[in-house]
């Protein structure tokens, strides 16, 4: 009987399941820069032959450039065995400019319904007409509104 690990790994085999090969093999050689490198890793593709990573700050850029030799070096004489079905030409990476996505805290698209604690009983004393007739619409509102709750 197979483990969980043996029927993973025969489903990434079958054709129909080639990126997620694909995307083992980007994390194998992304485990290979320094653990701070990897924290400024977003994502990484393949794209024509040349693994591209995606950094989310510019010093990770820069930090890339100095150790990227090394591990272009390194995968010259041992490729991964997650990576022997890719011809990888070169690593390139670069900086999105993009903000990272915050998850929403709160649903907008559902308002809150109150009942209306206000019965409409309260006198008017204002003496401008025109504010005068806006705070008796209120009022018939508020009546109306309590009425039917």
């Amino acid at each position: 009987m197979k483990n969980a690990s043996q029927i993973i790994t025969s489903l990434q085999n079958k054709p129909q399941f080639s990126k997620l090969s694909r995307c083992k093999c980007i994390g194998k050689i992304q485990s290979a820069f320094t653990p701070a490198l990897q924290k400024m890793i977003k994502f990484g593709y393949i794209k024509n032959g040349i693994l591209f990573f995606v950094l989310t700050h510019p010093a990770g850029k820069q930090e890339f450039n100095n150790c990227v030799q090394t591990i272009k070096s390194a995968l010259k004489f041992h490729m991964p065995k997650e990576c022997e079905g890719f011809v990888l030409q070169d690593i390139k990476a670069f900086v999105t400019h993009t903000p990272p996505s915050r998850p929403k805290l709160f649903k907008t698209d559902s308002l809150a319904v109150y009942k209306e604690r206000s019965s409409g009983d309260f006198t008017i004393t204002i003496q401008d007409p025109k504010l005068r007739t806006l705070f008796e619409t209120i009022q018939t509102l508020i009546k109306s509104k309590g009425k039917a709750q």
